[in-house]
C-alpha cells in the first residue's frame, strides 16, 4: 500500500455477500477473502470497520426455516427472534475466521435511537476510537432484535453511511453483486457503459433496477442514497463487486496514488502562474494520468466527496435524528440562518406536528410574503390549532423547500402562539421566556445549496420509479 497516511475504511456487506440466498449457508470462500482483506488493511496501519448484514439469514438456517417472514407487523416478533438467534452465530463465525489470523474483533449493534441522543452518539464515537487504539476491528450491524420501524435505519447501506460519517472515514465501500454502476442494466444490455467516477449525484443517470436478494432490505437505489449521505460528510464512496473483496486494497492504493500525483502536479505548477492554455494542458495531463491508472485498477464506481463536507454535529442534526414536526420559516429567517444567526419567532410563518422542546424539526422555507403582525401583544390565552397549518402554509407546503433541521427551544404549541412576534413579546404571550430564540444557531444545520438549488433528499431516479419503490427494492 503506497503512502504513509493511515486511513479509516468502512466496508459494508449485504446479506447475499455473506449468506447463500437459497440454502442460507455462509459463503465461506467470500467471507475468508473479506477477513484476509480486512486484516491486510489493518496491518498496513489503516482503521477498518465492517458493517455486516446476515443475522436473520443465519437464524433462518439455524431454525430450518425456509423463507424469511414477510415484513408485516404481525411477523415482527418472529423476525426479531430469528435475528437474535442468528446474530450470535454470525459473530461466532466472524470471530473464528479472524482468530486464524490472530485479529481481535468487536460487535457493535446500533439503532437510530442510539445516535438520536447526542451523548450516546458521542459515546459511540468514543467506543470506536478506543477499539481502534486497541487494534480491534469493529463489526457493526443494526440491532434487529430491538428495532421497530420508528427507530430503524431502514437498511445497512444507510447505517454504513452514518457510521462512516460518524468516524469521518476516508472511504466507504458498498459491496454488491456488480462491478460498478452502469448507464443501463448490464444483464440485459451488452452495450451498457460503466460509470467510473461520479462528481455530482444530482446529475447521475444510471441503472438502479437491481433488486438484489430475498434476504436484504435495500438495493442499488439505497446505495445511491448512502453515497449521497457519505459524500456530503466528506467520505469517498465506492461501489464494487463483493465476490472480489481483494479489490478493496487495490482501489484504495489506486485512489491514494492518484491523489498524490494530482497534488504533486498542482504543487509543481501553481495555479496563480498558469495561463488558460497551461491550465488546460495540466487538466489534460491529470486526465491522462487518471485514465492510465484506471486501466490498472479494478472496475468500480467512485463517488467523490464534497469539497466542503458537513461534519460531526451538523451531520448529526441532519441525518442522525428523526424530525418530529415542521416549522415553516420565511425567506428573511433563512437568510439570517445562512448568516449564522439564530431562528427568531419573527421569522416563523407556521408550525406543523406535535413536538416538545429540544426535539428535532424540519425547517421549510415558504416563499410567501407574510403580513406584518400587530405590535400589540395577542391574547395569551388564545389557542392556535396544531398539526394543521394555517391556510397560507397549507397552500404553500407543497412548494416549500426543506432547508435544514433544528433542535427547538419551545414546543409546537408554544411556537404556534409566538410565531411572527418579536422576542420581547414572548414573555407576554407565554408568561415566561426560556430563550429569545426558537432555535439557537448551534442547534441548526442547513442543507447545502447547490447552483441548481437545494440538493434533493434522494438521488434522481428513472421516470418509471417512485420514491416509494425504495422500500421494495432489496439489498444484494
Amino acid at each position: 500500500m503506497r503512502g504513509n497516511k493511515h486511513l479509516t475504511i468502512v466496508i459494508k456487506l449485504g446479506s447475499s455477500s455473506v449468506i447463500h440466498e437459497k440454502t442460507h449457508q455462509p459463503l465461506l470462500s467470500i467471507l475468508t477473502l473479506i477477513v484476509e482483506t480486512a486484516v491486510r488493511l489493518h496491518k498496513d496501519g489503516h482503521r477498518v470497520v465492517i458493517v455486516s448484514s446476515g443475522a436473520i439469514a443465519v437464524g433462518l438456517r439455524r431454525m430450518d426455516v425456509e423463507k424469511k417472514p414477510r415484513n408485516q407487523p404481525k411477523n415482527l416478533p418472529r423476525i426479531q427472534a430469528l435475528a437474535a438467534i442468528g446474530q450470535c452465530r454470525l459473530m461466532t463465525l466472524y470471530d473464528s475466521l479472524f482468530e486464524h489470523l490472530r485479529q481481535p474483533i468487536a460487535q457493535i449493534l446500533l439503532t437510530r435511537n442510539d445516535i438520536a441522543d447526542r451523548t450516546q452518539y458521542q459515546n459511540a464515537q468514543n467506543t470506536f476510537v478506543e477499539l481502534f487504539n486497541l487494534g480491534v476491528i469493529p463489526i457493526v450491524n443494526e440491532n434487529d432484535t430491538l428495532s421497530v420501524s420508528e427507530i430503524r435505519f431502514g437498511d445497512n447501506d444507510t447505517l454504513s453511511a452514518i457510521t462512516a460519517a460518524m468516524l469521518q472515514a476516508d472511504y466507504l465501500f458498498l459491496m454488491t453483486d456488480v462491478d460498478c454502476l452502469y448507464d443501463k442494466n448490464p444483464r440485459t444490455n451488452p452495450d451498457a457503459i460503466p460509470i467510473e467516477v461520479v462528481e455530482d449525484l444530482t446529475s447521475l443517470e444510471a441503472d438502479v433496477s437491481s433488486a438484489g436478494s430475498s434476504l436484504g432490505t435495500g438495493g442499488m437505489s439505497t446505495k445511491l442514497v448512502a453515497a449521497r449521505l457519505a459524500t456530503s460528510a466528506g467520505v469517498t464512496t465506492v461501489i464494487t463487486r463483493s465476490s472480489n473483496p481483494g479489490n478493496i486494497a487495490s482501489i484504495v492504493d489506486y485512489c491514494q496514488s492518484l491523489k498524490q500525483a494530482q497534488a504533486r502536479a498542482h504543487q509543481d505548477t501553481p495555479s496563480q502562474s498558469l495561463t488558460p492554455a497551461e491550465e488546460e494542458s495540466l487538466s489534460n495531463s491529470i486526465s491522462s494520468l487518471h485514465l492510465e491508472a484506471l486501466s490498472k485498477a479494478p472496475l468500480h464506481t467512485r463517488f467523490l466527496p464534497d469539497p466542503e463536507p458537513i461534519r460531526d454535529r451538523s451531520f448529526w442534526l441532519l441525518h442522525g435524528i428523526a424530525a418530529h414536526g415542521t416549522v415553516f420559516i420565511d425567506e428573511g429567517a433563512h437568510r439570517a440562518l445562512a448568516s449564522k444567526a439564530g431562528l427568531l419567532p419573527a421569522g416563523i410563518v407556521d408550525v406543523e406536528g406535535h413536538f416538545a422542546e429540544q426535539e428535532a424539526v424540519r425547517l421549510v422555507i415558504v416563499p410567501t410574503k407574510r403580513q406584518t403582525p400587530s405590535s400589540s401583544v395577542p391574547n395569551s390565552n388564545a389557542i392556535t390549532p396544531l398539526s394543521t397549518p394555517s391556510s397560507t402554509a397549507e397552500s404553500e407546503v407543497r412548494s416549500g423547500v426543506e432547508v435544514g433541521r433544528a433542535l427547538v427551544n419551545y414546543s409546537a404549541a408554544e411556537i404556534s402562539r409566538i410565531k411572527g412576534l418579536q422576542s420581547t413579546q414572548i414573555r407576554g404571550v407565554l408568561g415566561y421566556a426560556d430563550s429569545e430564540y426558537v432555535a439557537l444557531r448551534e442547534n441548526v444545520s442547513l442543507i447545502k445549496r447547490e447552483k441548481g438549488g437545494v440538493r434533493p433528499a434522494t438521488p434522481l431516479l428513472p421516470s418509471n420509479m417512485s420514491l416509494e419503490d425504495l422500500t421494495s427494492i432489496r439489498d444484494p
